[in-house]
C-alpha cells in the first residue's frame, strides 16, 4: 500500500498570496497554475488599461468632486510618458480656486483604476472625520495621473499639505490596491524623499481603512507641526509594533 503524497507547500500557500511550490508538468507549469498565472496578468493588465469610471467615484463621495486631467491627453500617452502624468493639464489648473486649506485631497486613477473605484471614496469616508479642526479643500478627481499630480493640485489650491490616493502598480496578485502618498507644502518639482506612503490598502487582504485612516491622520498632524514629510517622519505611536504592516509601508 502506498503512503499519500503530502504538499509540504501546502501551509504555506494558506498564509499568503504569493506563488510557492507550483506544481510542474516537465519542464514547465502544471495546466491550472498556469491558468491561473495568465488569468492573474489578464487581470493586471485590465487594471492598468481600464478607464475609470469617473461618475461612479464621484457618486461615492459626500460632495462632488473637481475634475480634472493630466496633460497627458489619452491612456497610451500616459503610459509612454510619466512626465505627462505628473502634471496638470492648463485649462485643469486655472480652475482649480485657491483655498488656502490645511488639506487637499486627490482621488487619482494612477496604475489601477479599479483600486479607485473600490476603495477612494471610502478612504475619503474613513479619513475626514479623524481631520477634525483641520480645514479640507473640495477634493479633487484627477485622471491619467501619477502621484505627482497632487504637487501641481495642491500648489494650486494653496493647500499645505496634499494626500492623493492613487491606484498602485498591479501585481499578479492585487489588482486594487490603493496607494496614499502624502507630501507637505506641495509644489512642482517635490522629491519622491520628501513623500510618506501607505501600500496596498485593500481590504480584507491588505491594510483596512481604519486601519489607513489613523496612520495618515497621525501622520498628517504630525506633518502639520514639524513642517515636513519624507523620510525624517516616522510613524510613532507608542501603541503601534514596529513590526506592524503599516508601520513598514511608510517611508517609500
Amino acid at each position: 500500500m502506498s503512503t499519500p503524497v503530502t504538499d509540504p507547500f501546502a501551509r504555506l500557500r494558506s498564509l499568503t498570496q504569493a506563488r510557492i511550490g507550483l506544481a510542474r508538468a516537465g519542464d514547465g507549469l502544471a495546466l491550472k497554475p498556469m491558468l491561473d498565472f495568465q488569468l492573474a496578468h489578464a487581470r493586471a493588465r485590465d487594471a492598468v488599461h481600464r478607464p475609470l469610471d469617473v461618475a461612479a467615484v464621484a457618486a461615492g463621495l459626500s460632495a462632488p468632486p473637481l475634475l480634472v486631467a493630466s496633460a497627458a491627453p489619452s491612456r497610451a500617452d500616459y503610459l509612454q510618458r510619466p512626465d505627462l502624468g505628473r502634471r496638470l493639464r492648463d485649462a485643469a489648473r486655472d480652475r482649480l480656486p485657491e483655498t488656502h486649506a490645511d488639506i487637499a485631497l486627490v482621488l487619482a486613477d494612477g496604475l489601477s483604476s479599479k483600486a479607485v473605484e473600490a476603495h477612494g471614496a471610502a478612504m475619503v469616508a474613513a479619513l475626514a472625520p479623524r481631520l477634525a479642526g483641520l480645514t479640507l479643500a473640495p477634493v479633487v478627481l484627477s485622471t491619467q495621473a501619477r502621484v505627482a499630480i497632487g504637487d501641481d493640485i495642491g500648489a494650486a489650491l494653496g493647500a499645505r499639505l496634499v494626500v492623493v490616493l492613487i491606484g498602485e502598480r498591479p501585481g499578479l496578485s492585487s489588482a486594487d490596491s490603493l496607494g496614499l502618498y502624502l507630501t507637505f507644502a506641495p509644489k512642482p518639482g517635490r522629491r519622491d524623499s520628501e513623500r510618506n506612503c501607505i501600500s496596498n490598502i485593500r481590504p480584507p487582504e491588505g491594510i483596512g481603512y481604519g486601519e489607513a485612516a489613523d496612520l495618515a491622520a497621525f501622520l498628517i498632524r504630525e506633518a502639520l507641526r514639524l513642517k515636513l514629510t519624507g523620510v525624517a517622519l516616522k510613524d510613532t505611536r507608542a501603541d503601534i509594533l514596529p513590526a506592524g504592516p503599516a508601520v513598514a509601508a511608510i517611508g517609500s
